[in-house]
């Protein structure tokens, strides 16, 4: 009896000790009340790539069109129009030949320098944008960067439609090349040799097919002057990648082609250019079914986790890619930095030389300056609607700050602005110090950098193919340019934890400011109103307890 009245007399506080526990346990453990219930994102993104295969309607090998023999490029090119006759029209007013931004800028003035102007900015590789790293801005005239242009002869000629349809990798400058030698030699044995050189020709250009990861990546992931130095989630490890690299691209996984995601009107390809988003609104399928599947919700919806889960409530103010992608460069590494003012140097027999780091990769070249490299590198946030600003060869800078070369538009008020991860490259290139203009030198040729390491030459001759004054005074300007992440997407486990960025410290979220974040930020009056809360009811349940101990103490025989 006398064990029974003491736990009587106690049970008030062991209520109380069992439902802090309880609390406890229910804030740390979350309780998922649909465990068997599939999140409603996967669910959709199965229906929207549901289709494994496309259908093929046609043998190009077997087009009598395709089995003559070939002299040149353009003449392949005018057999693909003679079925597909509005391709090149088509393909004309892409970005992926002209170069520029948009249609406005392509039919600009190129030659106007009127600041107020945007259109006469010519945002793009053929106009005035500039960046931080591979720095050459001269129209399309520095024949390095050109090897990455569509078309058959540079810009010149007709589009080269095998560079994103031939599936037969086949050095066709060099076939043609020897074809233009032997052509005059009436030699038998040259005369077959120029048959078997045909006779590959035809079987290159009879292997058509839709563009894979390899042809988008020839340009893509070697974009800035080599592998992975440009964007950081965008490299050759991604040709083949297993799922723990990209649980889309996976090889052992979904092994999605680029164009999955960036799906193509018109020639027109889906994504993100210079100064617009990538879409002009976030639409899921459910809602237009013919939307570009180039964003994440396009697929996954709004409500890409389970019903219950507090995911759910992120997505209107943080990108998927934020959780989904937790570092980058994660096979390959990528350049963080590129000091161009360190170019120049030679050795002691007064020749260009280099230096190879720990990761494989040239940290000095006299004809580039000194450069940094990383691997798994976590991401920069920003708040961005997915357009970027753009500083260009026209705009007017301050030299006493970091000049943003490009930077991620938005704002936290901003209903289209996320907070998404970005890779932030930092470089130090050259400016005009009368005009106050970043400056594009010509580094390719025999008059370039790159041969002469010459920078007064070889800024003069940039701005003069772009058209722009150069007071011939110079010196080297800090700078940021940014390039969003949105490939290498980790598989769902290895997803960021809540703590990396709800935490007090080093939080990944810590450079921005100006909103309440739960377990990163202090609110004195919440906190204050809190305490109370939490001292009232511990002071209610132990004046509860110790009245009922007292009460019953005078009752008890």
């Amino acid at each position: 009896m006398k064990k029974i009245r003491i736990l009587n007399r106690l049970s008030a506080f062991e209520l109380f000790i069992c439902m802090m526990i309880f609390a406890m346990i229910a804030t740390l453990t979350p309780v998922d009340l649909s465990a068997s219930e599939e999140p409603i994102g996967r669910t959709m993104a199965r229906q929207a790539v549901k289709r494994e295969h496309r259908w093929i309607t046609t043998d190009h090998s077997k087009h009598e069109e395709l089995k003559k023999n070939f002299m040149s490029g353009d003449e392949i090119t005018k057999a693909c129009l003679s079925c597909h006759s509005e391709a090149a029209s088509q393909f004309h007013k892409t970005i992926h030949w002209t170069w520029l931004a948009s249609e406005e800028d392509f039919k600009a003035d190129f030659k106007s320098t009127d600041k107020a102007d945007k259109k006469s900015r010519r945002y793009g590789k053929a106009g005035y944008s500039i960046n931080n790293f591979c720095l050459s801005s001269n129209n399309m005239q520095d024949k390095a960067c050109l090897s990455c242009h569509t078309g058959w002869d540079s810009i010149n000629g007709e589009v080269n439609c095998l560079k994103c349809h031939g599936l037969t990798k086949f050095n066709y400058k060099e076939a043609f090349d020897d074809i233009k030698e032997f052509a005059s030699d009436d030699d038998e044995e040259t005369k077959e040799i120029m048959a078997e050189i045909q006779n590959d020709i035809k079987k290159a250009v009879g292997n058509i097919g839709l563009p894979d990861r390899s042809h988008c990546g020839e340009c893509h992931f070697k974009g800035g002057g080599g592998d992975g130095v440009k964007h950081g989630d965008l490299d050759t490890s991604l040709i083949k990648p297993n799922r723990n690299l990209d649980v889309h691209m996976g090889v052992d996984g979904k092994n999605f082609t680029c164009t999955r995601c960036h799906t193509t009107t018109n020639h027109n390809v889906a994504g993100r250019i210079y100064t617009n988003p990538a879409v002009e609104s976030n639409k899921s399928l459910l809602e237009d079914d013919l939307a570009p599947k180039i964003t994440c919700i396009s697929c996954h919806s709004e409500t890409p986790h389970k019903t219950s889960s507090k995911m759910n409530d992120h997505t209107d103010k943080v990108a998927c890619q934020s959780c989904h992608i937790p570092e980058y460069a994660r096979i390959n590494p990528t350049k963080m930095g590129w000091d161009w003012s360190k170019a120049g140097k030679r050795d002691k027999d007064g020749k260009p030389y280099t230096v190879v780091g720990d990761l494989g990769k040239e940290t000095y070249l006299s004809i580039k300056g000194e450069m940094i490299w990383e691997k798994n590198v976590k991401p920069q946030y920003f708040w961005s609607n997915g357009s970027q600003t753009s500083t260009t060869a026209v705009d007017v800078i301050d030299p006493s700050t970091v000049v943003k070369v490009s930077h991620p538009v938005g704002d936290k008020n901003d209903p289209n602005s996320r907070i998404f991860p970005f890779k932030v490259h930092k470089g130090n290139q050259p400016y005009d110090k009368v005009h106050k203009t970043l400056l594009g030198p010509l580094l390719s040729g025999e008059k370039g950098y790159w041969t002469t390491l010459n920078w007064d030459e070889s800024l003069t001759i940039g701005n003069e193919m772009l058209g722009l004054p150069f007071s011939g005074e110079f010196a080297f300007v800090e700078s940021t340019y940014v390039f969003p992440i949105t490939h290498m997407v980790a598989p769902r486990e290895k997803a960021l934890k809540c703590i990396e960025c709800h935490t007090r410290n080093d939080g990944r979220l810590e450079n921005l400011t100006g909103f309440y974040m739960p377990g990163r930020d202090k609110a004195s009056i919440v906190d204050s109103f809190g305490w109370l809360a939490v001292l009232g009811s511990l002071a209610g349940v132990a004046l509860h307890g110790l009245g009922r101990f007292l009460t019953r103490n005078g009752k008890e025989k």
